[in-house]
């Protein structure tokens, strides 16, 4: 599996760095790609994550990377469906922000529960779109200060297209998102945690043992 990750993760990032729409958007693209990639060999060890997890970071990342290439407002396919759908902009970045909220979830919801942080279902259901909510925000200014940082080039950054309600569709893709992770994997995510926790060896990896029976409540 770390085999072929890899050489998707490897594969696509040079094919999105030949001759890039704009190489400084490129650059603000796929830098958190790399980031990601560099969290997860750093972590690999102490504290291994899903199968699934991994497959859904890289999918992001692949988001990332074509994004980066095309820049989001020029992606062909999503240029090509806009008449299918009707839609009047490239709706790429859509996506973007949308796993920007799906993957984020469950990567929130290992960590709690793999770590016991929250252990009434509910309650974790709540913190876990919260934090993806706040993650979107903070994402959003980001992409303010860039704007303002390099003024007219920050464009093809923003991916707006003209739309006033950009900022606030993309923090809703991103709950959309978040809460899509939680109602369509949350069972596969479990069954993939107990297999790692009975997997690994000795307790410095493995989670708070019960928690994930998903106590009621």
């Amino acid at each position: 599996m770390k085999a072929l990750w890899l050489a998707v993760f490897f594969g696509t990032l040079a094919w999105s760095a030949i001759s890039p729409k704009d190489y400084p958007t490129w650059l603000l693209e796929v830098a958190p790609a790399v980031i990601g990639l560099v969290l997860i060999a750093a972590t690999y060890n102490r504290f291994r994550l899903t199968p699934l997890l991994y497959w859904l970071i890289l999918a992001h990342c692949v988001v990332l990377m074509v994004g980066g290439h095309y820049t989001y407002a020029e992606v062909p396919l999503f240029d090509d469906l806009k008449p299918l759908f009707g839609w009047e902009r490239n709706n790429y970045d859509k996506l973007g922000h949308f796993m920007q909220g799906f993957v984020p979830a469950i990567l929130a919801r290992e960590i709690l529960v793999r770590k016991a942080v929250v252990t009434s279902n509910a309650w974790r259901n709540l913190f876990i779109v919260s934090v993806c909510l706040a993650f979107s925000a903070f994402y959003e200014l980001l992409e303010w200060w860039v704007a303002i940082a390099t003024g007219t080039a920050s464009e093809a950054f923003l991916g707006t297209q003209g739309y006033i309600w950009d900022t606030q569709s993309d923090m809703f893709l991103a709950l959309l998102g978040a809460i899509a992770a939680l109602a369509t994997l949350a069972r596969l995510h479990d069954r993939q945690m107990a297999a790692l926790d009975d997997s690994l060896p000795g307790d410095s990896q493995k989670s708070g043992k019960i928690t994930i029976l998903r106590p009621r409540g």
